[in-house]
């Protein structure tokens, strides 16, 4: 195996919560070196050791109200190839550290920026979270049953997919492109760009007169009879994806749904009586009854597992898909490379500031100037 994929890459990344930590975690995974610059705690410095997002990665403490904190900010990035920032559009320009100035001092820099309005617009100022975001991107109108209102995906949609996945592969094409131009960059990674773009398909159904504006009555919000999750016996769940003929098909010889009624399967006007008739079914055995019943079948199927039945399950132990590190289980890092490796998750720790100095070129009296 070769070496990460990213190595030689060095991000800053100013600390901040949700999407800006997910994507510093995303490239330190791949093999870059991210440095996280935290804010001294009230009463010393905490560091959350249980925390996935914060790990693989080397922080410093630095008091961003000190001129000699920005000052030695504005040195470590004048040696990066990117830096990632989630504050609301004007704090870093009020604090000297500005794309202006910082990619002024390092023309090669990617000035990433992790916001959920964006940097322009009426709201960029304002407030809000994940749901807010997905909610004017029109994401959020999607997810629900029919007649019952809105239900947020959790902050999958926003924060993670629409946010920092996006921030994550737009840093990385702004670098390639700084390697071939010697220019760098600003990323404006909004949330609800992301969350609109996620969305592409369904825009595509739309468009195709495909997809209705009344939620949980289109093929793949839970409106279709063979696209949703249904209660067994025993209080557990399943999940029915079968889309394709063939696999339909296959439902039906499982589950012995001969009547001609399960013909029409594209006809929207049968779904809901279908819909009621397969939830009895699935409520007459259990959940592993129904796993065994379906093995062996192309069907589209698989049981809906809580935390704990999915570290056991065995295509994910196959896989490795959750390790271990520090004591904490976690998913491991994604996706997988034919010739590279990821980097094996190190949880964070003790910090050793002035260790962390040291290794980016400041003498220990110049960090102990910064109170390390």
């Amino acid at each position: 195996m070769a070496n990460p994929p990213l190595t030689g890459l060095r991000i800053v990344e100013m600390a901040g919560i949700g999407p800006g930590p997910f994507a510093g975690m995303m490239l330190a995974d791949h093999g870059a070196e991210v440095i996280r610059i935290d804010r001294p705690a009230k009463g010393g410095i905490t560091i959350d050791a249980k925390d996935p997002l914060l790990r693989s990665r080397r922080s410093i403490a630095l008091d961003l109200k000190r001129p000699e904190s920005i000052a030695a900010v504005r040195r470590i990035v004048a040696g990066a190839d990117g830096l990632i920032e989630g504050f609301r559009p004007g704090v870093m320009e009020r604090l000297g550290l500005g794309p202006d100035v910082l990619i002024g001092e390092n023309p090669r820099l990617v000035y990433g920026r992790m916001t959920g309005w964006g940097q322009t617009g009426p709201m960029a100022q304002e407030p809000g979270h994940d749901i807010n975001y997905i909610a004017i991107s029109g994401a959020l109108h999607a997810y629900g049953r029919a007649g019952e209102q809105p239900t947020p995906p959790i902050n999958m949609v926003g924060d993670f997919g629409g946010g920092a996945m996006m921030l994550a592969f737009g840093m990385l094409a702004a670098i390639l492109d700084a390697q071939r131009t010697g220019r760098g960059q600003v990323v404006d990674a909004a949330m609800t760009d992301g969350s609109a773009l996620l969305m592409s398909m369904i825009w595509g159904f739309r468009g195709m007169g495909r997809w209705t504006g009344a939620r949980g009555t289109n093929l793949l919000d839970t409106g279709a009879h063979f696209y949703d999750t249904y209660e067994t016996a025993d209080g557990k769940w399943v999940s029915l994806g079968a889309i394709e003929p063939q696999f339909y098909a296959a439902l039906r010889g499982v589950m012995g749904l001969d009547e001609t009624k399960w013909d029409a399967q594209f006809d929207p006007r049968g779904w809901v009586g279908l819909k009621a008739e397969l939830a009895d079914r699935f409520r007459t055995r259990t959940r592993d009854a129904w796993v065994a019943a379906f093995a062996g079948h192309d069907v589209c199927f698989a049981p809906v597992l809580d935390f704990d039945e999915a570290l056991v399950d065995p295509h994910n132990v196959a896989r490795a898909t959750f390790v271990e590190a520090g004591g904490v289980t976690q998913p491991a890092p994604a996706p997988r490379y034919s010739k590279s490796e990821t980097v094996d998750p190190v949880m964070a720790g003790e910090r050793n500031d002035r260790e962390v100095l040291r290794g980016l070129g400041f003498t220990d009296e110049e960090a102990a100037a910064l109170g390390h």
